[in-house]
């Protein structure tokens, strides 16, 4: 009787304690799931660029102003004198003449310095030759008042001293004149011959500075 108790308790006990055993697996066998760390993200400052606009310079032009007229140099002027040409010497081949520069003005004028002289032929006033060469220094400035008269000595070569091929000879019908400073011109008549070549060995005209006449 009591054999009979004891066999039906232990199946009892034996389920029991299989089933302890599973649960005790079951715990035991499980791992952990891994907890991810996620890494914290800290937003970086946002960099912003604050672009100023810049007025640009006004480019409107400047009123235009009144231009102002240059003021009487005071020199004598091609209108301001009458021109002719002196008395005067021959020697060496040359002739030496003076050029008068008489003020015929209302008004004195001053004239310093060389003229410009040279050789014109034709109706057209065409230039033969070279200008005239500047021989020696500046002189002083002259003061012409009205009537009065400066003058600048010149020298005529004779060009028939030349070779007729190198010289090329040319009538002409006088001198261009350039007063100093001065861009108009006066003519003197001075009929003659000169040469057209400005190959020929010297000058064939020369001039010196303005003088007190």
């Amino acid at each position: 009787m009591v054999r009979s108790k004891l066999s039906r308790l232990f199946p009892v006990v034996a389920a029991s304690a299989g089933a302890l055993a599973l649960a005790a697996c079951g715990s035991g066998g499980t791992t952990p799931a891994a907890s991810s760390s996620t890494p914290s993200t800290t937003a970086s400052p946002t960099s912003t660029t604050v672009t100023t606009a810049t007025s640009a310079p006004s480019t409107s032009a400047p009123a235009s102003q009144p231009v102002a007229q240059p003021a009487d140099s005071g020199l004598c002027k091609a209108g301001d004198v009458k021109l002719s040409l002196g008395q005067g010497d021959a020697g060496a081949g040359s002739t030496y003449r003076p050029l008068l520069i008489t003020n015929s003005s209302s008004k004195p004028c001053l004239i310093q310095g060389f003229p410009g002289v040279s050789y014109v032929a034709g109706e057209d006033g065409h230039q033969v030759g070279k200008d005239a060469f500047r021989d020696g220094t500046k002189g002083n400035a002259v003061k012409l008042n009205p009537g009065q008269t400066a003058a600048a000595d010149i020298q005529f070569v004779n060009v028939r001293n030349y070779d007729p091929g190198t010289c090329q000879p040319t009538a002409v019908k006088g001198l261009r004149i350039y007063l100093p400073q001065e861009t108009a011109s006066n003519f003197v008549p001075a009929e003659g011959t000169g040469c057209a070549s400005t190959k020929i060995p010297g000058n064939q005209l020369s001039v010196k500075t303005v003088h007190v006449a």
